[in-house]
């Protein structure tokens, strides 16, 4: 959490630095998301959605700050030989976007910050059974938050339209760190496996 303190402060500094303008707002959008990186099984999209604030504080010119904190479902989904499910991660992100806005259309890129509040999976999963060999069997809303790290460190990078108070735009959001935490089934614990979000949403904002 203190590093997600940073960036924000540092934005809300810029803001509020006398003959700052800023602008608040808020956003909705789709998800369209998959993890990637466990061997032996396929990874697909999921369509998931996210909703938040926004913050945009006028560096120079065109250029400005933009912090946002939303709540976003994550996830995809995992084919294996003998598996088959869904995972869905509901996630609290912090995007801190570097924003270059030329007329109606702008640029963004920077790092978001995740912490992952809540997991569960749905279909035909790998289970651990009392002597530590994998065993199968069908989940329905299983709870693995524990089978996940609690915190995400992504790249986020994207482009849109602001028209007036409107702003349309699309965003793809890399994760750079290993998000899976498995600890009692031995031979899955991959090390690569990663989120990547495609975005699409519409937003309001109002202010200077």
């Amino acid at each position: 959490m203190k590093l997600l303190a940073v960036p924000l402060a540092a934005a809300l500094a810029v803001a509020f630095a006398p003959k700052a303008q800023a602008q608040f707002g808020v956003k909705a959008g789709v998800n369209v998301a998959e993890m990637t990186g466990r061997d032996g099984e396929a990874a697909s999209y999921k369509t998931f959605y996210h909703a938040g604030l926004i913050f945009q504080g006028t560096i120079a010119g065109p250029l400005s700050i933009q912090p946002e904190i939303q709540y976003s479902q994550q996830g995809g989904s995992l084919k294996g030989a003998l598996t088959d499910y869904d995972t869905k991660l509901h996630y609290f992100t912090l995007p801190v976007l570097l924003k270059l806005t030329l007329g109606p259309v702008f640029v963004e890129a920077g790092p978001q910050f995740g912490v992952l509040v809540n997991a569960t999976q749905n279909g035909e999963v790998q289970f651990s059974s009392a002597s530590g060999s994998a065993a199968y069997g069908q989940a329905e809303n299983q709870t693995v938050t524990d089978q996940y790290k609690r915190t995400d460190f992504s790249a986020a990078a994207g482009a849109g339209l602001k028209l007036g108070n409107l702003t349309l735009g699309g965003r793809f959001v890399a994760g750079l760190n290993d998000i899976n935490d498995v600890k009692t089934l031995r031979g899955i614990n991959d090390p690569k496996l990663h989120n990547r979000v495609f975005q699409g949403y519409v937003g309001l904002q109002f202010g200077k």
